[in-house]
């Protein structure tokens, strides 16, 4: 006589989706406004009218939302416009926060 044994098991596995960050724009009195629309486009992939507006809502009201993303890739992208800015000679600040 054989057996059978049957095991039943549930395994449910909690998939977190990763915190995404807002990456920030601020406004400055030197950096230039086709300055911050070549950032826009090379480094955030936006288009020239996405660009446009964002770069004015930087201009108007202070900061603007270049785009939200996982940290490693917020984090990455604000690496690569601040060298940008760096090595073009511009005081350009961007910043990250949890949205």
């Amino acid at each position: 006589m054989s057996q059978k044994t049957v095991i039943n098991e549930e395994h449910k596995l909690k998939i977190k989706k990763p915190k995404l960050f807002k990456v920030i724009m601020h406004n400055d009195d030197y950096t230039t406004m086709e300055f911050v629309i070549e950032v826009l486009t090379k480094v955030f992939n936006k288009s020239g009218i996405e660009a446009t507006k964002i770069m004015y809502d930087v201009h108007r009201k202070g900061i603007g939302t270049a785009g939200v993303y996982a940290y490693d890739i917020a984090k990455t992208k604000v690496n690569q416009a601040m060298g940008m800015a760096r090595n073009s000679g511009f005081p350009f600040k961007l910043s990250m926060e949890e949205e």
